[in-house]
């Protein structure tokens, strides 16, 4: 096999909030991408609004730096070595993300927090690495956090690496054990832009002032891409994007062979089909900047125009002699939420340019599938709604935020696990869950899990006043199990979680303890109604804010469902009276995110979503009905029972 010493392609992984676009950042800036005079914002590398705002990676992007150092002539190349680096989410919901990026590099750099150390995400994308048999480089973070426990750390990811070999090699893959144990380790403060081989004082900043010791590592560690000489084109597409001159992109990894501008090659389809197309433009990424070129040869990852529905997952093929690799393959999704048209009184009444027609939304779903390979769209009873299915609850949620924005109008059902009969039994998705909370809440977490029926694993402290605890749960347990948990650590509590394959359904779960309280008629909210009404909950609505009936204007103190007469107004009338102008206050409403609210809905509500509004509503609007529905509902429960 011949090599292509001039790159190396590597993918930074670790789990959410562990510093990958921070480190990202550094190497773009030491790499002199960004002039002297220019402005560099921080996490260069989250260019979506929704990224910026929630402070975490969505979507796995790509950029290059060219190294120049001195290790580059030493490696016969001093012009530079090319450095293809994958950004990829360190959130679980986004995995789809983190599989599609490794199947573009030849090896990944793992960051792991200098305090926290290797939590759910991290078995995850460890996991994805070895099964692709990459060769992996443990970068150890935030060295210089005050509670940093590096050694500790280190021995922490060694023991999780060799343990996640072990299951593999179980499950028939080849690994070569021998270069497991010999763990190239690097100690870093992204931030600050420092790495070096030795491991520094806990909380102290490492003994070099610059990222070379990385760079060299990624260099000798990462293999260079292998190809065969003279063998025809493989090129395969790992992900897509757009551009207003160009129209579709597909960005690709060549394996073997050269792509050219202006010639006709073959597109492998998903379906095994081989459709013919020409290169209109071939786009090389240099930084932040992808530019045009002529050609492109093995190891390359290129910018491919010239076919308006090309899609992950194919292989673009020389069609005189076709080779397609094999699909991307993605872990099946666990939890779905229904997706249709705006059917509340309110539909269309706040803006002229809102897309509220199922054809929209469908037209808009199916553009998703395109660049989401981890979703999938279903069809329901209902000809104007859909079963949208993903990883997790947060996939789904930015999937709804993000056509908010874009102008739809949409009702959105509660998250619901998606199940599995298993030898006539039905089974329901599991999840690892790690927790981090201050000693003092360890009990009141406990009983939250318990609640939810999750099984205590593993309990660490770790002497600092925090506590780890790893709980194995049902997914449907953690759906509003964010809030909760910080409502009960008064915002301290941290929780990640990974999927842990099936298990027999665990029984009703009880999430929510407080009842609705729901609006019986359309109308305006009145500060008198509310003034009346505050005693017996907290509400979601403004005063003058419309209303209709069956939405859920509060939350109740109990537990039961409460009708309330939000709209009802003050009447005049000729008698003066001494208390006539006494000045009353009302509670501010709670404001909800469009999660939080997808959390707080019951099984029988949904929540109304409009690029101005987010609203929680019944399902079945009209309360006549919907006491009819409730009745039925308890007679088939107390059948059951029987």
């Amino acid at each position: 096999m011949a090599v292509r010493g001039d790159i190396r392609n590597v993918a930074i992984v670790a789990h959410v909030d562990h510093g990958k676009t921070t480190l990202v950042n550094a190497m773009l800036q030491q790499s002199h991408v960004f002039n002297e005079r220019e402005e560099v914002p921080d996490r260069v590398m989250d260019s979506n609004d929704l990224e910026r705002e929630k402070g975490i990676t969505i979507l796995a992007k790509n950029t290059a730096v060219q190294y120049t150092g001195p290790l580059a002539a030493k490696y016969g190349h001093p012009e530079g070595i090319t450095l293809n680096i994958i950004d990829t989410p360190g959130h679980a919901d986004f995995g789809g993300e983190v599989e599609r990026g490794i199947s573009m590099v030849d090896g990944v750099v793992l960051l792991v927090d200098a305090s926290e150390g290797p939590l759910p995400q991290t078995r995850f994308v460890l996991r994805k690495a070895l099964e692709a048999k990459l060769p992996v480089i443990l970068c150890v973070n935030k060295v210089d956090r005050p509670d940093a426990r590096i050694e500790e750390v280190v021995g922490e990811a060694s023991d999780l690496l060799l343990g996640l070999a072990q299951d593999v090699i179980e499950e028939g893959i080849d690994l070569d054990e021998d270069a497991l144990f010999d763990l190239p380790v690097i100690y870093c403060a992204a931030k600050a832009g420092y790495a070096s081989d030795n491991q520094p004082e806990n909380g102290g900043l490492p003994d070099n002032d610059d990222l070379e010791p990385l760079f060299e590592a990624i260099i000798k560690n990462i293999p260079a891409p292998e190809y065969e000489e003279g063998a025809p084109l493989q090129a395969h597409v790992a992900n897509i994007d757009s551009s207003d001159f160009l129209g579709r992109l597909g960005l690709v990894r060549i394996y073997n062979g050269v792509l050219e501008k202006g010639k006709t090659y073959g597109l492998s389809r998903v379906d095994g089909s081989i459709e013919n197309f020409r290169v209109s433009e071939l786009l090389r990424t240099q930084g932040l900047e992808r530019t045009p070129v002529d050609s492109a040869g093995p190891g390359d990852i290129v910018a491919v125009a010239g076919v308006n529905d090309i899609m992950i997952g194919e292989t673009i093929v020389d069609p005189n002699d076709p080779r397609p690799l094999p699909l991307i393959h993605v872990d099946d999704p666990a939890i779905s939420m229904t997706f249709g048209i705006n059917d509340s009184p309110l539909a269309g009444t706040e803006g002229k340019d809102h897309k509220l027609t199922a054809r929209m939304i469908k037209d808009r779903l199916d553009r998703e599938l395109i660049g989401n390979v981890s979703i999938k769209v279903l069809p329901t009873e209902r000809p104007d709604a859909w079963e949208v299915q993903g990883r997790g609850e947060l996939a789904l949620a930015v999937l709804a935020e993000q056509m908010r924005r874009e102008g739809y109008e949409l009702t959105v059902g509660r998250p619901q696990v998606v199940t599995k009969t298993i030898d006539g039994a039905i089974n329901e998705p599991m999840e690892n869950t790690t927790i981090d909370v201050p000693e003092e809440y360890m009990g009141t977490v406990t009983q939250l899990m318990a609640d939810r029926k999750g099984r205590m694993d593993n309990m660490t402290n770790h002497g600092t006043g925090w506590v780890r605890l790893q709980f194995t749960v049902p997914s449907r347990g953690l759906i509003g199990f964010r809030t909760a948990l910080l409502s009960a650590t008064r915002g301290t509590g941290i929780a990640a979680s990974i999927s842990a394959g099936y298990a027999p359904w665990a029984g009703q779960i009880v999430t929510r303890q407080n009842g609705s309280m729901v609006c019986d008629r359309k109308g305006v909210a009145t500060p008198y109604a509310m003034q009346r009404l505050q005693a017996r909950g907290n509400f979601f609505v403004e005063p003058q804010s419309p209303v209709y009936e069956g939405q859920v204007v509060g939350v109740n103190n109990k537990p039961d469902e409460l009708d309330v007469n939000i709209t009802l107004a003050k009447h005049m009338t000729n008698m003066r009276s001494s208390t006539a102008d006494v000045l009353e206050t009302l509670t501010p409403p709670i404001k909800m995110s469009l999660e939080e609210s997808l959390d707080f809905a019951n099984e029988d509500e949904c929540v109304e979503v409009t690029p101005e509004s987010i609203r929680i509503r019944k399902i079945i609007l009209n309360r006549e009905d919907w006491y009819k529905w409730r009745a039925k509902q308890r007679r088939q429960n107390n059948q059951q029972g029987k």
